[in-house]
């Protein structure tokens, strides 16, 4: 284009020189062209062509990236923004629910991390084992057990103001140590001895059959018949019990005419150690208290639902004894288990070489092989205590008899 302005004709046919000014003129020529230009079709680059062929070819096929050239289309999208709407929709409503129920009631969260709750064992029924059960003893006790929350015994209750409550139950509460292996005896051979051990306790403080006065065929069958006159002493202990020879030396038993448990739980605390022993042999040693709940078999409801095993009422029975009674007998055992290649001694058989009781909340010199648990409502029966007052929840106290001891009163039962 002309950078300069054209000429026109006038009315006479010469052309005239137009009104617009020169500089204006020179600047419209030159965008004008510069427009041009820019405007004008271009030969596109190579990486282009390739780029757009791809494009096409996945246009072709339907394939398109979604986003790349499209994106989702708009329904799609507000269909998922609708879903998402209406999922909140449906969630916040028990979602609601339950913030309003932990704010009524925190406990009902796990672990109750506010700390509201009260203290489990005080709404735990019977014997079993409470929220704050005691973890199990692994050493000697250096002092008696705290005082227990004050409580009276009850059928439901037979262990409240005890303790016991926070014992474990029963024969669970014996748990033997990992066996090894001791001077010529393999690791299987103490195991098999540590079980031995354990069966004899049970047998002679728990076994129900033992309980009711019965011979305790369990705990014998362990005991090694080649030990010289123990076999022999303990069956005559139980046949004509007495002063000199009382069977409560190693077993608990009670006379079923006059008491029952109270429930079919009993409390139990203690451990089990062993080493070599001073005669090439596994020496064991075995302390354990066992806490007895009882109630009066005189007193005792015959309704329906009441059973000559467990003795005690059920709830709702219409009757019967409702007083309870907890005797405590803390044993200490000493066994060994003996080489039959160096001594007369049966193998895998048990000898006793001490054995000593503490009995708590019995009648005083009475000897006919059975406890007699002391009741609050019935007279006291035996002779009156002339002993000292002991505490029989007191496992750090050492209780090696001399043969001579006085029976006294406890503090606590």
């Amino acid at each position: 284009m002309s950078d300069k302005q054209p000429e026109g004709a006038g009315e006479s046919g010469e052309f005239k020189q137009p009104s617009v000014p020169d500089d204006v003129w020179e600047r419209f020529a030159r965008d004008t062209e510069r427009d041009i230009r820019s405007s004008a079709p271009k030969e596109p680059s190579a990486r282009a062509r390739m780029v757009t062929e791809r494009l096409r070819q996945k246009d072709a096929k339907g394939a398109q990236p979604e986003g790349w050239r499209t994106g989702p289309a708009w329904r799609e999208m507000d269909g998922r923004a609708a879903r998402r709407r209406r999922l909140w929709a449906i969630l916040g409503v028990p979602v609601a629910i339950a913030v309003a129920l932990v704010a009524v009631k925190p406990s009902l969260l796990p672990g109750d991390p506010f700390g509201t709750s009260s203290d489990a064992s005080a709404d735990t029924p019977s014997g079993g084992a409470s929220a704050a059960a005691l973890p199990a003893e692994t050493a000697s006790p250096t002092a008696a057990p705290s005082s227990a929350a004050p409580g009276t015994p009850t059928l439901d209750r037979p262990f409240a103001g005890s303790p016991a409550e926070r014992w474990a139950d029963g024969a669970a509460a014996i748990v033997v140590p990992k066996a090894t292996s001791v001077g010529t005896f393999t690791s299987a051979q103490v195991a098999a001895a540590l079980k031995r051990a354990k069966t004899l306790l049970v047998g002679a403080n728990l076994a129900p059959g033992t309980l009711r006065g019965e011979r305790p065929e369990s705990a014998l069958a362990v005991l090694d018949p080649k030990q010289p006159r123990m076999l022999d002493d303990v069956n005559s202990w139980l046949r004509a019990p007495g002063k000199k020879h009382d069977p409560l030396m190693l077993f608990s038993r009670f006379d079923p005419a006059e008491v029952r448990p109270a429930g079919d739980v009993v409390k139990v605390r203690g451990r089990t150690t062993f080493k070599a022993g001073a005669h090439a042999s596994v020496a064991i040693h075995m302390d354990y208290t066992f806490v007895y709940p009882l109630i009066q078999a005189s007193k005792a409801s015959k309704a329906p639902g009441t059973t000559e095993t467990s003795g005690a009422p059920t709830e709702g029975s219409g009757g019967g004894s409702t007083e309870v009674a907890r005797t405590i007998v803390r044993r200490v055992l000493d066994l060994e288990l003996l080489d039959p290649r160096k001594y007369q001694a049966t193998p895998g058989k048990l000898s006793i070489t001490r054995y000593d009781q503490d009995l708590g909340n019995t009648a005083c010199d009475v000897h006919d092989g059975f406890l007699h648990p002391q009741f609050d409502s019935a007279a006291p029966t035996g002779a009156p205590p002339t002993g000292p007052t002991t505490d029989p929840y007191d496992r750090s106290r050492d209780i090696e008899h001399s043969g001579t001891e006085t029976c006294g009163t406890v503090s606590r039962t």
